[in-house]
């Protein structure tokens, strides 16, 4: 029994550390606006294999963008410690292991999507990968103080992966999809960033709440919500969606400009970790109340 607890134990390490390199809660929160996005565009529930293809498909490809960025951050990951149990930082894969496998995700990624759904939903989800690793990881993060919002094009992506999947093609409601998601980046990771600012500082990283002051901070992400909500609501109009989303439209950029303001008025890192925590309960609701709506209207 003792040999076999070893085994199980010898071979679930570095299962759990390749799982770990992929980032699986960022994963979740970008494919729960995926499956939404693609009721919307089929006006109904589409079917389950496409579902099944777009979701993996999607996982695979965020998983391999997030298994690059571990690969490439692994020195200012050091110097975190939100990210230093990070697995190339421990040792627990080899920064070669980690782009093999990051590689190997994308290229499943692409196939899977190309053939189970078409090459416009395969090269939308290979363009979010590149533009994560290449444009924000590598280029943007350690450089400018904005670095986030620009970023925030690879995590608004898989809404037109999902809406391609169904559509072959895009459309304003996509992109109108897209610009929630854009938007809401901002104020959800600044409020993560406000927590870890000092951190951010020390590791030469230069997020807004490590550069600039906790009031411009706040200004600044309270500027994103208002921004958001109007959004938002015009995402409705043009959807012209029901009551379900106009009810959770109303209730949640209440909340989310609620926690905003409150943040302005009192900088404090307890006050962002409310705003980031109600941010992903945010974006969760928004787009389920988008699909509920959608379904309960086709039937």
């Amino acid at each position: 029994m003792r040999t076999q607890s070893r085994r199980e134990i010898s071979w679930r390490r570095p299962l759990l550390a390749y799982v770990a390199l992929t980032k699986p809660r960022i994963i979740e929160l970008l494919l729960i606006t995926t499956v939404p996005a693609m009721v919307v565009a089929k006006g109904g529930i589409p079917s389950a294999v496409s579902i099944v293809v777009t979701v993996v498909g999607g996982a695979l490809a965020a998983g391999g963008a997030n298994a690059a960025n571990m690969w490439y951050d692994r020195d200012i990951d050091s110097q975190m410690g939100r990210t230093r149990g990070r697995p190339v930082v421990t040792g627990e894969v080899s920064p070669r292991d980690a782009v093999v496998f990051a590689l190997a995700l994308e290229a499943c990624a692409f196939l899977l999507l190309a053939v189970g759904d078409n090459l416009l939903s395969a090269a939308l989800a290979l363009f979010a990968a590149l533009f994560y690793v290449f444009i924000y990881t590598m280029w943007l993060k350690r450089r400018i103080a904005q670095n986030i919002v620009i970023g925030g094009v690879a995590g608004a992506v898989p809404v037109l992966v999902g809406w391609a999947a169904v559509r072959d093609s895009l459309s304003l409601s996509a992109w109108l999809m897209f610009a929630v998601i854009f938007l809401w980046t901002p104020p959800h990771f600044w409020g993560l960033a406000f927590r870890y600012s000092e951190e951010y500082g020390a590791a030469g990283v230069p997020m807004l709440p490590s550069v600039a002051t906790p009031r411009r901070s706040a200004a600044e992400i309270l500027a994103y919500t208002v921004l958001l909500a109007l959004v938002t609501e015009t995402l409705g109009f043009v959807i012209d969606l029901g009551v379900v989303y106009d009810a959770a439209c109303v209730v949640l950029n209440a909340g989310f400009i609620g926690y905003a303001c409150a943040l302005y008025h009192n900088q404090t890192p307890k006050a962002a970790m409310h705003l980031f925590s109600f941010s992903i309960t945010y974006l969760s609701l928004l787009f389920i109340g988008v699909a509920v709506d959608v379904v309960l209207r086709s039937r």
